[in-house]
């Protein structure tokens, strides 16, 4: 099972990073290829995403651990999961990303990178200073 790993930093807060990215419903504002992320209970949550101009619609478990400043998600239907972890470092954050896909696929690292530059985007916004992300 190939693993792809990406950190980014960010001039935003920790506490500002972590609240906006542990939001379900968020998940599509920064989620490359996520379309729709709706919690239904638990750590369920009913996802729709379009990977290679295919729509894939299903159930996925959500879980953030607060303390220690960590998201994981997965399928219920595969081995696909992944973990983020938000660390401050001074006066910015570090988010680091790991992906478990089932197979390798040379888009997981763009979208790896989309997803950080939307994160990044959307946290360090001018609004998102104010506590509100943009929805955009």
């Amino acid at each position: 099972m190939p693993t792809y790993h990406r950190t980014r930093t960010l001039h935003a807060g920790e506490d500002r990073v972590f609240e906006y990215l542990a939001d379900v419903n968020n998940l599509p504002k920064y989620f490359d290829h996520m379309k729709m992320a709706k919690p239904v209970g638990g750590d369920t949550v009913e996802v729709e995403a379009e990977v290679h101009g295919e729509k894939e619609h299903g159930e996925a478990w959500f879980r953030v651990d607060r303390t220690a400043r960590r998201i994981q998600w997965g399928s219920r239907d595969s081995d696909y999961s992944g973990v983020l972890d938000v660390k401050a470092d001074q006066d910015r954050t570090i988010v680091d990303i790991e992906l478990h896909a089932h197979h390798e696929d040379v888009e997981i690292d763009q979208a790896l990178d989309t997803t950080l530059d939307h994160i990044q985007e959307q946290v360090e916004a001018p609004d998102a200073r104010k506590g509100t992300a943009s929805d955009s």
